[in-house]
């Protein structure tokens, strides 16, 4: 039993096979897939993994929630889900899931909180028929008519359909076909309608009807992302260098916080990450930073950072094109110098 995914309704539209045949399909946004946690059965008495998609402000966390996500080493995620799995399909937290952990033409279960549509008739809820149109009914057309019976037993039963609230349920469609995996784009096109309206969160699993493909990735398929590699989408990254390798870039550091970790010998993200917990608890408290420092997530952005990833503020971005753009005039002009 594998894991699943996570991903964020778009919308959908519709391609073409290459016999020329249409097919409707809806698209799904894998973000940022990331494992925060593990359940064992030493520990939780079951095997699962913890998922979490999206991104969120650290304003808009609570305390608990910034340091359990610190104590896994990842960005604050927008949603989180749990997936059974069995344990040789266990994976370790931080790791990235790929949009093609599911294979073109397999079978899929999608489970969401369908549209809410507040209250509704009988009509509309179940489909009724309405009463007749003609002779013999006044105003109540579209009513569901009696919902009881005579005096015995005189009562209606648990369960009836009546007019009532419509939607905002929890819902699985089963057995859809995954029609293509764009890994590059982050995109999962699946065949047909799913549950939920646009922008809204889905749980992508293997359906648990239909046979798993026999070249289906275990325990999953994963994003290996480089510290060298450069930012698909982000035009002011050229990649992680020491041109880019100052703790100012991390948003919520001032020029005031950086000349206090420099003094302490902290100047550099990698000098930062490279600390002990407690070497960096302890150095965050004695510059009076700690609770700061936590709910900004500095370690998490420094991390990014190392990976490849841009700063998170557009201020932070501009000042790191400016280092990079110094560092490559200033080897511009040495070999200059050098001819």
């Amino acid at each position: 039993m594998r894991t699943g995914l996570i991903a964020q309704k778009v919308g959908m539209t519709r391609v073409y096979r290459e016999d020329g045949e249409h097919v409707p399909v809806t698209v799904l946004r894998v973000d940022k897939c990331q494992v925060v946690g593990q359940r064992t059965i030493e520990k939780h008495g079951y095997t699962a993994l913890q998922l979490g998609a999206g991104e969120k402000k650290a304003k808009r966390s609570t305390r608990a929630e910034r340091g359990y996500f610190a104590k896994a080493g990842v960005a604050l995620k927008r949603e989180l889900a749990e997936f059974r799995v069995s344990e040789d399909n266990l994976v370790d937290v931080g790791a990235e899931l790929s949009p093609a952990h599911f294979l073109e033409g397999q079978k899929v279960d999608v489970t969401a909180t369908t549209i809410g549509k507040g209250f509704a008739g009988g009509m509309k809820r179940w489909n009724f028929g309405g009463l007749r149109a003609s002779h013999g009914v006044s105003i109540s057309h579209r009513s569901h008519g009696s919902t009881g019976q005579c005096q015995d037993p005189g009562k209606v039963f648990k369960g009836k359909k009546m007019a009532g609230h419509m939607g905002a349920r929890r819902r699985t469609t089963q057995n859809l076909e995954v029609v293509r995996v764009d890994e590059d784009r982050g995109f999962i096109l699946i065949k047909g309608a799913v549950p939920g309206p646009k922008e809204g969160w889905v749980l992508i699993k293997d359906a648990v009807k239909r046979p798993l493909p026999e070249d289906a990735p275990k325990p999953a398929k994963l994003i290996e992302r480089k510290a060298d590699a450069p930012a698909a989408d982000d035009a002011a990254t050229d990649g992680f260098s020491d041109a880019v390798d100052k703790i100012v870039l991390i948003d919520g550091i001032g020029d005031k916080t950086t000349e206090a970790l420099a003094a302490e010998g902290v100047a550099k993200l990698t000098e930062l990450v490279a600390m002990s917990d407690e070497d960096r608890a302890s150095l965050f408290e004695k510059l009076g930073v700690a609770e700061q420092a936590e709910s900004q997530e500095w370690v998490v952005q420094a991390q990014e950072m190392i990976d490849g990833g841009a700063p998170r503020a557009k201020v932070d971005q501009e000042l790191a094109a400016k280092f990079r753009k110094e560092a490559s005039g200033g080897d511009a002009a040495e070999s200059e110098g050098a001819e």
